[in-house]
């Protein structure tokens, strides 16, 4: 079983490295505003649906459980 300070110094872990990669990465994905996203915009309301991204996230996120699963 794992103890709780190693699950908090993996988790804390794992967001620094994601948020390291979001910044760097950030300038060259533009995963906000793909094809297939939708957006409406009418006065002053702006409604927007991140479909594909939505997509896209949940595929990577899908694969690398995926491949940490088969690593047990």
């Amino acid at each position: 079983m794992i103890s709780i300070p190693k699950l908090l110094i993996t988790l804390g872990a794992v967001l620094i490295i994601a948020g390291l990669i979001w910044q760097v990465g950030g300038r060259f994905i533009n995963l906000g505003k793909l094809p297939g996203d939708i957006l409406f915009t009418r006065g002053n309301t702006t409604v927007y649906f991140p479909i594909v991204t939505s997509i896209v996230i949940s595929i990577v996120l899908s694969l690398i459980f995926y491949f940490i699963g088969r690593m047990r």
